[in-house]
């Protein structure tokens, strides 16, 4: 028997989650995605399949994704992004991971930079 790796648990969540997380013109989808070294974010209206906003920790503004302060200023940069589209309310898709660390800072910051979610 083989073990499914942390990625393939973490992909079975994704799935699992995105059978319920839609993003509508309305309301569209914040997506987190987490490596090792960086952090990406993005605003997805699914109804029409384009991204609205994205913001990642490997833009050339000297901020390193690979720890708490990087994804704080993500989520900053990515609902400052957002609000000047007109999108002032998203649902948070986790990308399955733990709402915990890197990815409960980015959620944070998004929320005092004006998305609401």
């Amino acid at each position: 028997m083989a073990r499914d790796s942390k990625n393939d648990i973490r992909l079975r969540i994704h799935r699992r989650i995105r059978r319920r997380v839609k993003g509508t013109p309305e309301r569209p989808r914040l997506a987190v995605f987490r490596s090792l070294k960086h952090i990406y974010a993005q605003v997805i209206d699914d109804h029409e399949g384009r991204t609205l906003a994205a913001a990642s920790s490997n833009e050339k503004n000297g901020v390193n994704g690979g720890n708490i302060a990087g994804a704080k200023a993500v989520g900053k940069t990515v609902a400052e992004r957002a609000r000047e589209k007109g999108v002032k309310a998203v649902v948070f898709d986790r990308g399955g991971y733990l709402y915990h660390g890197r990815i409960k800072a980015l959620a944070e910051a998004a929320r005092q930079a004006g998305l609401e979610f």
